[in-house]
Parts: structure tokens; sequence; C-alpha cells
């Protein structure tokens, strides 16, 4: 089954490798012969269905997620094969979506009111008693 990542991408099942091992976590007995841990990966550097410009974004804003130019997602939360199996492909979609997604808006630095900043001000002045009021009293008083 291909894993469509947008409505300009999909990635073919060929170009999807699939690991299965014994998960840790829930199960009971069951955990110990059934290997429903799932591991997918996708080789971004290999892939025939990139243009040169979104494998190039990809490499960049997922170098640090990338081992050997391919992603690999790991899911064990679920004691079902399938259903890891399908949170590893929604979990790989959401990322390389993430990943070719325009950038946002610039931010533009702004400044605090000077309400806000007097607020500020007076919040901390009031704390600053509350915790005065903890305080021991002097013992010169005495």
């Amino acid at each position: 089954m291909d894993l469509e990542v947008s409505a300009t991408l999909t990635i073919p099942e060929s170009e999807l490798r699939w690991k299965f091992s014994r998960s840790s976590g829930p199960g009971g007995q069951h955990v110990n012969t059934s290997d429903s841990r799932v591991q997918l990966t996708w080789s971004v550097a290999d892939s025939a269905v990139l243009g040169e410009d979104d494998r190039s974004l990809l490499l960049t804003r997922l170098g640090r997620r990338l081992v050997g130019g391919a992603i690999t997602v790991t899911v064990s939360t679920q004691r079902s094969q399938l259903r890891n199996r399908e949170t590893a492909l929604d979990t790989l979609a959401d990322l390389v979506r993430a990943a070719l997604a325009p950038p946002g808006p610039i931010r533009r630095p702004t400044r605090p009111t000077r309400g806000s900043a007097r607020r500020h001000l007076a919040a901390k002045q009031r704390r600053s008693q509350t915790k005065q009021q903890r305080q021991r009293p002097d013992n010169e008083s005495g």
C-alpha cells in the first residue's frame, strides 16, 4: 500500500522498508512470542519520487533524524503489529509533510506595552512582599 503524504507526493510501497522485532511493554505472555515492534525506513536520498528541490529540502530539514540519507520511524506503543504499522505510516507521513511545508511568517520583534510592563512589575512586588512576610521576625525587638 502506497503512503500518500500530500496531493503531490505519494511514496510507493517499494521504497518503504519494514523491520519487526519483539516489543517491550504491555501484552503479557503474548509480547514474548510476537514481533509487534515496527521499524519503518524510507531513504530520502535514494527516492525516485522526489524532485531535487524537495530532496534537498528534506535532507536539510530532517538532517538530524536521517541516518545515511534514510529516515527511520520506530513504533511499539500498541500491542498489535497492524496498529503499530498504521501508526508508523502516519508518523512518517506527518514528518515528511511538516518538513516540506513552507516556512511560517517571519516574526516581527515587538515590545511589551507600557501597561503590561507596569502589571508585570506590580506582580513582582506583590510576590516579593508575600515572601518577605514569610521570613522570621528579627530577634532584636524581643
